[in-house]
């Protein structure tokens, strides 16, 4: 269980959204909420678009990311930027996990985290 302010690892379980793609919901306040995710390499999320603005960073493997119609590989060290209301998708074109921070948190990612 969660330790006041701190999370492990432990504390939360994967929820598998997609085929392959596995998410965990690490921590939120009112503002943000972070969220570590797993793809398995040709997973796909699809095209989609929410109110949220996010920010995500690959951690290991390389995704392909669509953003507003413009494709790009996103490797390890790679970071993006999708604002609120922008159509996106990603491909995973090798095992990856990617980190995304959502502003303001997404009601529907609160399945975990407190």
């Amino acid at each position: 269980m969660a330790d006041g302010y701190y999370i492990t690892s432990q504390d939360v379980q994967r929820v598998e959204m997609l085929k392959g793609v596995h998410r965990r919901t690490m921590a939120t306040t009112d503002e943000a909420m972070l969220c570590e995710f797993f793809l398995a390499r040709e997973a796909i999320v699809p095209t989609h678009q929410h109110m949220n603005d996010q920010v995500g960073y690959v951690v290991s493997g390389e995704v392909e990311m669509t953003i507003g119609g413009v494709v790009r590989v996103c490797g390890a060290g790679d970071t993006y930027a999708i604002p609120g209301g922008i159509l996106h998708s990603a491909r995973a074109l090798s095992d990856a996990l990617v980190i995304d921070v959502f502003s303001p948190p997404r009601n529907d990612y609160r399945t975990e985290a407190r």
